[in-house]
């Protein structure tokens, strides 16, 4: 007889795992212990050929709001028309809404390996990430958002032509409990294959 997914912590890990909005990520975050067993397990994914399609950046402290300058900057560059101080504002304070982001890069390198896998691998790290954080009891929020694919943050991020943003992971104690949402039905995306 099968035991209850409560009986196993992984499982219930998994079973009850909710992102939690960025601005309801707050202190305290990971210690420096905590993020590096956070980051080889991130890098415990498959990862066909050992290629290692993927790395991470670690944004923390003073270098969020630094960061957070470079975005206003790219906005303003980016639109037609100037926007406003409070978009400006939400800008800068983009990266100090946790006390951690780390951004997984995805980089595509030449192989027999195709591309699709080597950028599946990077999100397996993404997810990896989380759910370390998450064992670990933060919580976290995986964004992209339009930082990750401007030119302006990728230089400032020092991405090569090879490489992306797959995601920021925003991490940290979560101010107030995440509602659930609703999850898709089983019958809904699941069929099996007769031949």
């Amino acid at each position: 007889m099968q035991k209850p997914i409560s009986d196993n912590p992984v499982l219930a890990l998994l079973a009850t795992r909710r992102s939690v909005k960025a601005q309801n990520l707050t202190e305290p975050g990971p210690s420096p212990e905590q993020l590096e067993t956070m980051l080889t397990i991130a890098a415990r994914v498959p990862d066909h050929k050992k290629l290692a399609p993927w790395r991470f950046i670690v944004i923390e402290g003073a270098a969020r709001a630094r960061l957070g300058e470079i975005v206003a900057e790219a906005c303003v560059a980016a639109e037609t028309e100037p926007p406003s101080e409070m978009r400006l504002a939400t800008e800068r304070g983009r990266f100090t809404r946790a006390p951690l982001v780390i951004a997984v890069v995805s980089r595509v390198v030449k192989s027999v390996v195709p591309e699709w896998e080597q950028i599946l691998s990077a999100g397996a790290a993404c997810l990896n990430l989380c759910l370390a954080a998450n064992a670990m009891g933060y919580s976290t929020s995986w964004l992209t958002e339009w930082v990750a694919f401007n030119d302006t943050v990728r230089a400032a991020l020092g991405l090569a032509e090879n490489e992306r943003i797959a995601g920021f992971v925003y991490v940290g104690t979560a101010s107030e409990r995440p509602e659930e949402r609703d999850r898709p039905k089983l019958a809904d995306i699941v069929s099996r294959w007769q031949g």
